[in-house]
């Protein structure tokens, strides 16, 4: 592992795939082989994937199929639960995951072919599911938007999560679809405190910009929530007031939330980052977040994973739930009007 914190990355190091049986480390810094700089620049790889939209089966995570343009992201989120699926592809669920970028070019061709498909019925697609749709590299190559205007096109249902301003660039596809009930934008955001956020989730935008992205996009009659997430106990867990009274005062209508739960490599990517970031209450910060999983760091049970247990666990719930009432919070209902939906060749008949 890095011994010192490297500026603008999330994890500090990479981390051994789990499905090699081999690999390599720095072990002897004297040694006369070359070796990488320590702050490694982002790549991007072009790939053609034979599927896009993916059927989501976790009963508890609020989607029925998701869409992800590209895989690893740039923002460096040291938590992010999608770290691990990097290994799949060969690489670290570690720096691999937001330095190696993985461009799906034909994602706007592959779901214009699911959402024609002769059994699909327009049931709501997730973009974000895994990864931010609105990471950096969408500035250049605008699969999202791609998606976007197909999704318009055919009157397909989508639900957008990101913590990135550059959504606002697709204000005029989103307020559209908006118009009909086919889209509704969460935008995450677990602490309005910029030192926290440039150490948790180095390459996103500010608190203060993602505020305006709720207000811009309220103006403009979007529906929109906030995801309070993760919450990170003796980290964030007590800016939970705060965040749920910025996004309501900045127009947000619901609001969610996760604990933080560190499953599989990004357990031991988190603790080498906490005692870098945060060495004076590393150690305090762990055992939180254990207290919420039953002396672990992860819990795979469904119901229970995504919120956590035990009386931390209780306490974030609580206070979670009094201050979404107190900024009246998810007191209506959001749904999704799928009779706009058009299958393949009915978009010609509607001309008529």
């Amino acid at each position: 592992m890095a011994t010192e914190f490297i500026q603008g990355r999330g994890a500090q190091a990479n981390v051994s795939n789990i499905f090699f049986k081999q690999h390599y480390s720095r072990d002897i810094v004297e040694g006369i082989d070359e070796w990488e700089e320590d702050k490694p620049q982002t790549q991007f790889t072009i790939v053609h994937p034979k599927s896009f939209v993916n059927k989501v089966d976790s009963p508890d995570v609020g989607m029925e199929y998701s869409a992800n343009p590209y895989q690893g992201c740039e923002h460096g989120c040291i938590y992010c639960y999608a770290r691990n699926s990097h290994q799949y592809w060969g690489y670290s669920a570690g720096l691999d995951f937001e330095t190696k970028i993985m461009v799906k070019a034909n994602s706007v061709k592959l779901f214009r072919e699911f959402i024609t498909r002769k059994s699909w019925t327009g049931t709501p697609i997730s973009l974000s599911g895994n990864t931010d749709c609105y990471q950096p590299l969408e500035r250049k190559f605008e699969l999202t938007r791609g998606i976007l205007k197909t999704a318009s096109q055919y009157g397909q249902p989508i639900s957008i999560i990101t913590k990135n301003s550059l959504i606002l660039r697709d204000a005029d596809i989103i307020s559209e679809m908006s118009n009909r009930n086919l889209c509704m934008v969460f935008i995450s955001i677990n602490s309005l405190t910029e030192d926290t956020r440039l150490k948790l989730e180095p390459r996103t935008v500010t608190a203060k910009q993602r505020l305006h992205v709720i207000e811009s996009l309220s103006k403009l009659g979007v529906p929109v929530g906030i995801m309070c997430a993760p919450v990170i106990p003796g980290l964030t867990d007590h800016e939970i007031p705060k965040v749920l009274k910025a996004a309501a005062n900045a127009g947000a209508k619901w609001a969610g939330y996760t604990t933080v739960r560190l499953n599989g490599e990004i357990g031991q990517i988190f603790e080498d980052w906490l005692h870098k970031a945060y060495p004076d209450r590393a150690n305090k910060i762990w055992h939180s977040i254990q207290s919420c999983h039953h002396g672990k760091v992860n819990d795979s049970e469904f119901g229970n994973r995504m919120k956590g247990t035990g009386k931390q666990a209780q306490m974030i719930k609580d206070s979670f739930r009094m201050h979404c009432k107190r900024n009246k919070l998810n007191v209506e209902d959001f749904e999704f009007d799928c009779s706009h939906f058009l299958k393949n060749g009915d978009q010609q008949l509607k001309l008529f």
